[in-house]
C-alpha cells in the first residue's frame, strides 16, 4: 500500500523545513506557518483539471485476519530454534541434526560430476540430498567418522541421464554436527526473556497475532485504495509531475545499483524489469487522486493521524526514524507514502468494515462450494 521503491539511498532528500527557517520566520502567525509548511505531492493547485475522482466514501469492505494456530506457533519456534543450534562434540547424529560432511561418489569405481563435495551442510531428514538412504545413513555417525553407503541414484539426479538408476558408492566423512536445543523451561529461562515454555509460546503467539493484525490492516487499506483508483479517471497528466517521477525513479535505481556494486541494467534484470517498465503515469495518477482527496477533505500530513501512520511506516521498513527513512528513499517518496496511507485511512474510516477470519481466497472457495451445493439441491 505504500509507494516506496525497493531499497537504496536517494540524494534528493532535503532538510526538514523547520530546520531551515530564518529568524524572521519566527514572527509569522501559526496559520501562516501551517499554510506555508503544508506538504503537497503534486505540482498543480487544482487537481480537478487533471483527474476525475470516483466515490471514496461509504464502501463496505471485508477485513480478513488469518487465525494463528498451534501449528503456526510450533513452526515459528522451530524456526527460531534453528538459530540456536549448538555443536555436539560427543554422541552420534540424530534425525534433525545439521551436519557438515565431505563426500565422494563413484559409479563403477569412477567419480562422477556432482557426486562429490567438501564441507557440505545439510539437515538430516529434510531430504535435500534427493537420494534415498543418504541422509538416513548419516544417523548414528560420530564426529570424524568415515563410512561408505551404497545407494541407487534417482531419475534425473544429474544432467548425465546415463547415471539414472545406477548404483553409486558414497564415501562420507562427518566433519561436525550441531543440534537444535530441546525446548525446556531451563532453556527458555537461560535464552529468552521468559521463564517457562508456556510463557515463551504465548509470546510467540502474541507476536504472530500482531503480525496477522498488521497484515489485515495493510490489505484492508490496499483494498480501499483500489476501490477509489478503479472508479477514477485521468484527464491529462501534469508534465512537471511526469518528469519528476521519471527523475526520482532513475535516481533511486542508479543509487541502488551503485550501493550494490552493480550495473543499472544488471540490477533491473535481477528485478525482472527494464528501464522502460517503470510506469510514471500510474505513479502520477496515484498522487493526483491522493492530493485531490486531501484537498477536498481538508486532510493534512501534519495531523495526529499522520503522526501515528509514521510509526507504522517505520515499523514496516525497519527504520529508526523518519529522517533515516528519508535518507534511504528520499523525501518525495516518504511524503507520497504518508499521503497515500493518510487517504487510505480516511477511506476506511468512512466505510463499513466487516471482520472476517481467514483470507479472501477462503471466502471464494466457500462461496463456490455453497453454489455447487445449491445446484445439487435444486
Amino acid at each position: 500500500a505504500v509507494s516506496l521503491t525497493a531499497c537504496g539511498n536517494s540524494d534528493s532528500s532535503q532538510k526538514n523545513t523547520a530546520e531551515t527557517k530564518s529568524a524572521s520566520d519566527e514572527n509569522k502567525t501559526d496559520s501562516e506557518e501551517t499554510k506555508e509548511e503544508e506538504i503537497r505531492i503534486v505540482s498543480v493547485k487544482d487537481v480537478s483539471d487533471y483527474v476525475t475522482i470516483g466515490d471514496y466514501k461509504g464502501f463496505t469492505l471485508d477485513r480478513y485476519t488469518q487465525a494463528v494456530t498451534d501449528d503456526d506457533v510450533d513452526a515459528q519456534i522451530s524456526y527460531e530454534l534453528q538459530d540456536k543450534v549448538t555443536e555436539v562434540t560427543d554422541g552420534t547424529v540424530e534425525n534433525g541434526d545439521t551436519v557438515t560432511i565431505n563426500y565422494t561418489g563413484t559409479v563403477d569405481g569412477k567419480e562422477f560430476d556432482g557426486g562429490s563435495a567438501q564441507d557440505y551442510d545439510l539437515v538430516v531428514g529434510e531430504g535435500s540430498m534427493g537420494i534415498d538412504g543418504f541422509e538416513e545413513g548419516l544417523i548414528g555417525m560420530k564426529k570424524g567418522e568415515t563410512k561408505e553407503l551404497t545407494l541407487t541414484l534417482p531419475e534425473g539426479y544429474s544432467e548425465n541421464d546415463s547415471l539414472s538408476g545406477k548404483e553409486a558408492v558414497f564415501k562420507i566423512t562427518l566433519q561436525k554436527f550441531a543440534r537444535v536445543p530441546e525446548l525446556t523451561d531451563d532453556w527458555v529461562a537461560a535464552n529468552t526473556d521468559y521463564k517457562t515454555v508456556d510463557e515463551y509460546k504465548q509470546s510467540v503467539r502474541d507476536e504472530l497475532e500482531k503480525q496477522a493484525d498488521m497484515a489485515a490492516d495493510n490489505q484492508l487499506y490496499e483494498d480501499a485504495w483500489y476501490e477509489v483508483l478503479d472508479a477514477s479517471e485521468v484527464k491529462k497528466y501534469p508534465e512537471e509531475d511526469i518528469k519528476k517521477a521519471e527523475e526520482n525513479h532513475k535516481a533511486d535505481t542508479e543509487q541502488t545499483a551503485k550501493d550494490n556494486d552493480m550495473e543499472l541494467s544488471d540490477l533491473l534484470e535481477s528485478w525482472g524489469m527494464t528501464e522502460e517498465d517503470f510506469d510514471e503515469e500510474c505513479k502520477v495518477e496515484q498522487n493526483l487522486i491522493v492530493q485531490g482527496i486531501i484537498d477536498a477533505e481538508g486532510l493534512s500530513l501534519n495531523d495526529k493521524e499522520t503522526e501515528e501512520l509514521k510509526d507504522n511506516l517505520l515499523l514496516d521498513y525497519g527504520a529508526p526514524s523518519i529522517d533515516k527513512l528519508i535518507e534511504w528513499y528520499g523525501e518525495d517518496e516518504v511524503n507520497e507514502s504518508l499521503a497515500l496511507l493518510r487517504v487510505e485511512k480516511f477511506i476506511v474510516d468512512q466505510s463499513t468494515v466487516n471482520e472476517k477470519t481467514g483470507s479472501p481466497e477462503d471466502s471464494i472457495e466457500n462461496e463456490d462450494a455453497y453454489e455447487d451445493a445449491q445446484v445439487k439441491i435444486w
